[in-house]
């Protein structure tokens, strides 16, 4: 198929700022057209003048040039006369897989969205219409293509619907979820130069129009669930609004117009969305503290859509839980892979996961660590519920499971080793036979654990075939848990930065502690992070990966693109991690070549929820205390962020004094009292920020540049402090 494909043209008689580069946004936000529904149904070629002595005059003038149509080449090759399907390898844009689904699954169920009003249900058939539909709905109400359009919502059906339907219109999402604030959703807005909204629903118009309506141009927005009544009418802005549906309705009668009319069709000329075209900007947390718009282009997106299947190797027919927010480029990768192999997909929410598990019992589950962590905080607690003696057992059947496991781990030759010599013939057979012995024995109990406890867990949440853990560090109990169980976890390793996945545990090489190979067409190397020397297996060092999956760069940001990307197309991860050494016998004879993570060797802090948060904000607010003498903010892979503090000791002695928590007649006061003191003055500093801290360690040796742990140029040193106080860390957390 060409690049360009162009039919005879209409054209009309003269070029306003409606039909050129300024289009309908411009009128709109300079006219403030409430009214939208009877102009904007109007096709494009037609302009309204307001007249300095009436209050509008509409008139109709054809232009000298003709409207281009961006289209995703597979998915609306129906409308393009003569030209057929791509073979599956072709796939050129992330909408194209619709089509090829739709034909090979059509009447199978895709979507269920039960908590949403209306509860859906699609098909194959049904999302791809709603998808085609929803795109050239856009279009009817001014959309134009490589155009910015925000979508601030939630996970749902109609999420997904219009996050396709936008990228098959040729236009560049930018998403967010609706628990944002105000004032970021604006930033992002802004920065991205998008001209329109969608969102997730009347109150969230509700709560961010007034800020919008005054300090962005916006030509249209849409809600996603709900109707127009439930907005406030001082709520209500210059523009157009409008609801999924009545989207949906312009687009399909537009779509029929067009496949019944030749010369509706000719009034177009058409070209086709390139795979290097920019599909989507995330915004993701920088070393600065400033978001940052990665650049997602279809053929990032096509390269994780055509290689997860590895993975997770799923079939027509099998369910996924879905609840992480859809803007996660996590989520969003495995969304749109999953649906090219004819899975069901349930939304479902955190409030609801406990009793969707059991009620849908899911082939698999898509999360972040935490989400593991309450799974398994949650079978423990429902254990020690149980009697004395029924605890007893259950507990001494983990045990023994988990012994089982560890034996057979180290005969199948899946541990972990650093070592790059290869371990002698005769110890590793001895080994062998050793771990052998212990699993035979052992494995008449494990199954016995299987059939009288394990059981009942599996029936309780499902996850028959894999948990696919991402977006932060799964802990090793967590992940050995499982493994007692027998519920696969396989763990994964990616960024935003590379669409996201880098790497993952393969089913049949689920080396625990790993994030498991890197996936088809991505390497990976592990560098000196000063001399940029790249480092034999063993070693550790900064994590770098090259590929189709690392993005076009930062929007409105060569430097920062710079800095991540090098001329060779390395994307420094900022991640510490080592490859393992490849061993031809021996307990990690399986196991080479994974890649082990060792945290961050840049200031971003990952929680196991997913979220990234940079210290540097809060750290810099807290430095407003004349209590707090040096902070340092921690929590990776934690579930919320924490601080070690070195405090100044004579202010917080004077503040204990003044709150009578201590008399005046004291010298010192007590690390507990002090800890209590300092959370109350970090609450007050940094209620500002978006994350606040937990647990406070208090340290009273300070960070100095002798110690090591603060640079020539008083910076701190993360990672020396966190080693240093890596006991203490652990025990906070506990």
């Amino acid at each position: 198929m060409s690049e360009m494909i162009t039919m005879s043209l209409k054209f009309n008689l003269f070029a306003t700022p409606y039909s050129g580069r300024y289009g309908v946004s411009h009128f709109w936000s300079q006219q403030k057209l409430v009214n939208s529904k009877s102009h904007t149904s109007q096709r494009v070629g037609r302009v309204y003048c307001e007249s300095k002595r009436s209050a509008f005059i509409e008139s109709c003038f054809q232009t000298a040039e003709m409207e281009m149509r961006k289209f995703s080449p597979f998915l609306e090759s129906e409308l393009l006369s003569g030209n057929g399907g791509l073979p599956l390898t072709e796939w050129r844009t992330v909408p194209d897989i619709w089509r090829t689904s739709a034909e090979k699954f059509g009447d199978r169920v895709a979507v269920v969205d039960p908590y949403h009003d209306p509860p859906t249900s699609m098909t194959y058939k049904q999302l791809y219409q709603e998808i085609v539909d929803f795109s050239e709905g856009l279009r009817v109400v001014g959309l134009k293509p490589n155009e910015k359009i925000a979508l601030f919502a939630d996970n749902s059906c109609r999420w997904l619907a219009a996050d396709q339907g936008m990228m098959a219109s040729g236009a560049i999402n930018v998403v967010r979820g609706s628990r944002s604030s105000v004032q970021e959703l604006l930033q992002l807005y802004s920065h991205s130069e998008s001209v329109a909204l969608a969102i997730d629903n009347p109150e969230m118009y509700n709560r961010i129009a007034d800020t919008f309506g005054s300090h962005a141009a916006v030509r249209f927005a849409i809600i996603l669930w709900g109707e127009k009544s439930s907005l406030g009418r001082e709520a209500m802005q210059g523009y157009p609004v409008y609801t999924y549906k009545e989207i949906i309705e312009l687009g399909h009668k537009s779509r029929v117009d067009l496949l019944d009319s030749e010369d509706a069709r000719k009034q177009y000329s058409y070209e086709a969305i390139n795979s290097n075209d920019v599909a989507t900007i995330v915004y993701t947390s920088g070393t600065t503290g400033n978001p940052k718009g990665v650049m997602l282009t279809h053929k990032n997106l096509l390269h994780q859509i055509l290689n997860l299947g590895e993975i997770v190797p799923a079939v027509p027919g099998d369910r996924f839980l879905s609840m992480l927010p859809p803007w996660h480029a996590y989520e969003r990768a495995c969304e749109y892979f999953i649906f090219t192999h004819g899975t069901e997909q349930v939304y479902t929410t955190v409030k609801n996961l406990k009793e969707d598990l059991r009620r849908y019992q899911p082939h698999y589950l898509i999360s972040v660590p935490l989400v593991y962590e309450t799974l398994y905080s949650g079978i423990l607690k429902q254990i020690n519920s149980n009697s004395a003696a029924r605890k007893l057992i259950a507990l001494l059947f983990l045990r023994i499971s988990m012994a089982y496991m560890e034996a057979k781990r180290i005969y199948e030759g899946k541990c972990l080793m650093k070592d790059t010599k290869q371990p002698s013939y005769i110890v590793s057979l001895l080994d062998w036979l050793w771990a052998r012995t212990i699993a035979a024995i052992l494995w008449p109990l494990h199954m016995l654990a299987k059939k009288i406890v394990y059981s009942k867990i599996h029936a309780s949440i499902g996850i028959s075939k894999a948990g696919v853990s991402g977006g932060g560090s799964l802990s090793s109990h967590v992940d050995k848990f499982f493994e007692a169980i027998d519920i696969k976890i396989q763990n994964g390793y990616g960024l935003t930065e590379s669409s996201p996945v880098i790497a993952a545990r393969h089913p049949a090489c689920n080396v625990l502690g790993s994030v498991g190979h890197p996936i088809r067409h991505v390497e990976v190397k592990i560098v000196n992070a000063e001399t940029d020397e790249v480092l034999p297996p063993g070693s550790r060092g900064i994590v770098k990966a090259r590929g189709p999956l690392v993005m076009k760069g930062y929007y409105k940001n060569p430097l920062a693109t710079k800095q991540a990307i090098d001329e060779n197309g390395w994307l420094n991860t900022g991640d510490l991690g080592w490859i393992t050494p490849d061993h031809s016998v021996g307990r990690s004879r399986k196991s080479g070549g994974v890649i082990v993570l060792e945290g961050r060797a840049k200031d971003t802090i990952v929680l196991s929820t997913g979220e990234n948060v940079e210290p540097s904000e809060i750290e810099e607010a807290a430095m407003g205390s004349s209590l707090i003498q040096q902070i340092v903010v921690i929590g990776q892979d934690q579930r919320r962020l924490g601080a070690i503090i070195v405090p100044n000791k004579e202010e917080v002695l004077l503040a204990a004094k003044r709150s009578a928590i201590v008399d005046s007649e004291t010298t010192e006061v007590s690390k507990e009292k002090a800890v209590g003191i300092l959370y109350e003055e970090l609450r007050k500093w940094t209620s500002g920020c978006s994350f606040q801290v937990g647990p406070i360690l208090i340290v009273d040796e300070p960070f100095t540049i002798d110690s090591g742990l603060l640079t020539p140029t008083m910076k701190i040193k993360r990672d020396k402090i966190a080693a240093l106080y890596k006991e203490q860390i652990e025990n906070l957390y506990k």
